[in-house]
């Protein structure tokens, strides 16, 4: 299906290519753009904030587009971080990181930094100009923003949510995807129960893990699958095309130092906007933000997550992302999130929030922990097990780890133990 000249559909609005620049450049005059300067943006019309972020960036100026849903004290914070920051000459782009553990942090980036990878995302995606990319995260993820500048460098167009959840109708005009493994389920649940057509046919999946049942869906409903890991502050690292394991992304070097990934490559981020983060750097060009990985003998890498992320017990050194793996192929588990309670003295007690099945009975804790004690050592074995519905997530989709402890703090999870 054709959609040029269209650049940009929301609902049943249309934007031309023509039509963006001219809007683009009035919008962003109306806010003094200038060269070099970071321009802080929060609209909850999609579409006027993605005219304004782009008449920034074409008047040399750096958009920073926030999400309508943040609170006014956060965003007034943000904006007076943004206003008199000296930033480096070659910063073209701002974006947020996903912020599932804590706050999430301005990253800042060069031009080049985003577009050194666009051929290599074209073919994955195999996308053309007559395609149209729809991006069910808000703008203010760098997942999204990525992807409007890459859609825009092939002449594709951009399909913007029309509301903060997923709507059948946004699907209308969407060729390919690029989203999390949350936003991908949800729209293989919808298609699965006829609740719309589709013309997909590919979906590119990162951010977090992708359940494998998930992809073999999508696959089934002629959705061909690429999942990659990268961070907002490395973009792309690893690809996985065929569901075996992930593999370097096309540019990308790496190294494992005592079992800590390093990149290096052309798509690193420039740093942070005020307070640090997990980027570190060494020389000869390499980065790393802490996660931890272990490659097999194929040369794939597997994930274990984060360094900072680790639980210490009295017994070991926990990583998080390991159980949630083993405690997913439970049935009757939907999603997993893994962390450490304080537990006086003696380090933290690995505890759990389950997402169940919609539809599936609760798994009752003794069936659980039979389960688990058939996956995992003594030492990782959760104590204590709580489970919801809905794990809570960020705008981009992923669970929001702050949000799931702080949900078990104010009792707003059920306990099954």
């Amino acid at each position: 299906m054709t959609t040029n000249p269209v650049a940009v559909w929301c609902g049943t609005v249309s934007v031309t290519e023509s039509q963006l620049r001219e809007r683009g450049r009035r919008l962003a005059g109306a806010l003094g753009a200038a060269s070099g300067r970071l321009v802080p943006i929060v609209d909850n019309n999609r579409v006027r904030a993605l005219l304004t972020a782009w008449g920034v960036r074409a008047s040399g100026g750096i958009p920073l587009v926030g999400d309508d849903r943040w609170n006014v004290t956060h965003w007034s914070e943000l904006r007076q971080l943004a206003v008199g920051a000296v930033l480096s000459p070659d910063s073209a782009w701002a974006a947020f990181s996903s912020g599932s553990s804590g706050s999430p942090r301005v990253i800042l980036r060069s031009e080049q930094s985003w577009c050194a990878s666009f051929s290599a995302v074209t073919e994955l995606m195999e996308l053309t100009s007559s395609d149209c990319v729809y991006l069910p995260a808000p703008l203010s993820s760098s997942l999204s923003l990525f992807s409007v500048a890459h859609a825009r460098s092939v002449g594709a167009a951009v399909v913007l949510p029309r509301a903060h959840s997923f709507s059948p109708a946004d699907l209308e005009h969407a060729t390919a995807l690029h989203a999390t493994p949350h936003a991908l389920r949800t729209l293989v649940e919808a298609i699965e129960a006829g609740a719309i057509r589709h013309h997909l046919h590919s979906a590119l999946v990162g951010g977090a893990h992708l359940d494998v049942g998930v992809r073999e869906r999508a696959q089934a409903l002629g959705i061909r699958v690429v999942s990659y890991y990268g961070a907002a502050e490395l973009s792309f690292v690893a690809v996985d095309t065929d569901g075996l394991g992930h593999r370097p992304f096309p540019g990308v070097e790496l190294r494992v130092t005592d079992g800590e990934l390093w990149v290096r490559s052309p798509y690193l981020a420039s740093g942070y906007l005020g307070t640090d983060g997990a980027l570190r750097q060494s020389p000869g060009g390499w980065a790393t933000v802490g996660d931890l990985v272990v490659l097999d003998r194929a040369d794939r890498l597997h994930f274990r997550g984060r360094v900072d992320g680790a639980i210490l017990t009295a017994a070991a050194t926990v990583v998080p992302e390991e159980v949630e793996s083993a405690l997913r192929s439970i049935d009757g588990i939907e999603d997993a999130i893994v962390l450490g309670l304080a537990n006086g003295g003696v380090g933290a007690l690995v505890s759990v929030v389950i997402e169940t099945t919609p539809g599936s009975a609760v798994p009752s804790v003794r069936h659980l922990r039979e389960e688990a004690r058939s996956r995992l050592a003594p030492s990782h074995l959760p104590r204590r097990w709580y489970w919801t519905e809905r794990l809570p997530r960020t705008p981009a989709g992923k669970p929001a780890r702050a949000q799931v402890r702080l949900a078990i703090e104010n009792g707003e999870v059920n306990r099954l133990d």
